[in-house]
């Protein structure tokens, strides 16, 4: 038996790869088939399972690629509805795998078709679940995405989630391995561990959501608070993963085409594409192609083009540091962006070689942008909700990013403000949207908010409006 966590850090998302015998199940995989495939082909095994915990909404998965590549049927749980050829499995159904057993296990909550699956090793004894977004390190698969589509509220759902857990899950043995679907960092929960990899008798302990003593009630009201909306390009991706999409091989071939600057101002200009520049923030800093929008490789690059990016159809024009073009166009397509249509050949270099105009941020550091603040400028910071009400600058102004276009009346006119992030990503991604809205008085922190804090700029906790 021979169990592959295959983990893809900027998705926070586990796929697996379990060989026995010869015979291989995939369960989750990413939309780039091709290390699965070959990964079989080097083990002497034939893929025969795809199994899929749920309709993902964070990513598009490879299922109907690899499927179409191998023969090897897809697998869903009870009542999963797809416009491709799949076998959707009863509850209790067993899979056959080398010497191993795959038990379906329907655990309905996070998704009504959300399954978890129970790998029996040669003796038929329990050893790992695959637990999709049912069951996480740490917490438990949010409620509310599935809310239209199973036409239930999201406490409806959660009571939902609750009884599978505690009929399906927690009954079985704490020696049992958790292999989830996500691990900290996705949007598909609030507050997951680091760890990847865990014992459901870990997990009971530590896992608020599998305490014994929790009531329905309980377990209700703490699943469902403090969720944020979930990202805009989540129901896409479930369309997707439902009903099909292109070949990923034929959306690399149309987004790998290298263009002039000539070209690539032309088609801009023709097309009304986006300019998005994945370069580290760094550079970007120093020159850009004006109204660029940046979103660099370097971070949490795919989550943060689908929380930003409304259209997954919009067509996008890259500039992309060299040799990475295959990488940025997969990792667009992971979540559901295929609409490249091209990238900058030669980079900026080319583009200011041909004399074509170019823009830039201000820049400054902590030292320098203490000084600003004991002079009294305007701060504004795009974290999270959390990461603000944790700690932050005394009297800033929070304006997350994934939410920025909601508080583009909050930036002064005329006087130069400090935008700051943690570390010096975000504030960039947001400099860059507030220039393409014309708004280029700010000033970009490096280093963020760990870096001022460093030099001993004030700080404060949140403080709730209610107490004031």
């Amino acid at each position: 038996m021979n169990i592959e966590q295959i983990y893809t850090g900027c998705l926070a998302q586990g796929a697996y790869y379990i060989e026995s015998n010869g015979e291989v199940a995939i369960i989750d995989p990413l939309r780039e088939v091709a290390p699965y495939i070959e990964r079989a082909k080097n083990d002497n095994a034939t893929i025969k399972y795809i199994f899929e915990t749920h309709f993902h909404a964070d990513f598009v998965s490879g299922h109907v690629t690899l499927s179409k590549e191998t023969g090897a049927p897809i697998i869903y749980g009870p009542t999963a509805q797809t416009s491709f050829d799949a076998i959707i499995a009863k509850d209790g159904q067993e899979f056959t795998l080398g010497k191993l057993t795959i038990k379906v296990l329907h655990t309905p909550g996070h998704t009504m078709e959300s399954t978890t699956y129970l790998l029996k090793d040669e003796h038929g004894r329990d050893h790992a679940i695959f637990s999709g977004d049912t069951l996480f390190l740490g917490d438990v698969g949010r409620p509310d995405l599935a809310q239209k589509s199973a036409d239930m509220t999201q406490e409806q759902l959660a009571g939902t989630l609750f009884e599978s857990l505690r009929t399906k899950i927690m009954p079985l043995a704490d020696d049992v391995i958790v292999y989830p679907a996500h691990g900290a960092g996705s949007a598909c929960g609030k507050n997951m561990m680091k760890e990847t990899v865990d014992t459901l008798g870990n997990q009971k302990k530590m896992n608020y959501a599998l305490r014994a003593d929790m009531t329905k009630e309980e377990f209700i009201k703490e699943v469902t608070d403090g969720l944020l909306p979930p990202p805009k390009y989540f129901p896409i991706n479930v369309k997707m993963n439902k009903e099909g999409y292109e070949d990923i091989e034929t959306v690399l071939d149309r987004g790998t085409r290298a263009l002039t600057p000539e070209k690539f101002e032309r088609l801009a200009n023709e097309t009304e594409a986006l300019v998005l520049d994945v370069r580290h923030q760094d550079e970007y800093v120093k020159n850009h192609i004006p109204r660029s929008i940046f979103i660099g490789l370097n971070g949490d690059f795919a989550p943060w083009v689908g929380g930003l990016i409304a259209d997954t159809k919009q067509p996008l024009l890259l500039v992309i540091p060299e040799g990475l073009e295959e990488e940025a166009i997969t990792r667009l397509s992971r979540v559901g962006f295929d609409a490249a249509i091209g990238y900058l050949k030669g980079g900026m270099a080319a583009w200011i070689a041909s004399g074509k105009e170019t823009d830039s941020i201000v820049s400054i550091s902590a030292h320098e942008a203490k000084q600003k603040i004991e002079e009294r400028i305007a701060v504004f910071d795009v974290r999270k909700i959390g990461e603000f009400k944790s700690e932050h600058i005394l009297n800033a102004e929070h304006t997350p990013l994934s939410e920025l276009n909601k508080y583009l009346a909050k930036f002064p006119e005329n006087d130069d403000f400090l935008v700051h992030c943690a570390g010096g990503y975000r504030s960039v991604i947001a400099s860059s949207i507030l220039k393409s809205r014309g708004i280029h008085n700010l000033i970009d922190v490096k280093g963020g908010f760990g870096a001022l804090k460093k030099e001993g700029v004030a700080t404060t906790d949140y403080v709730c409006p209610s107490t004031l």
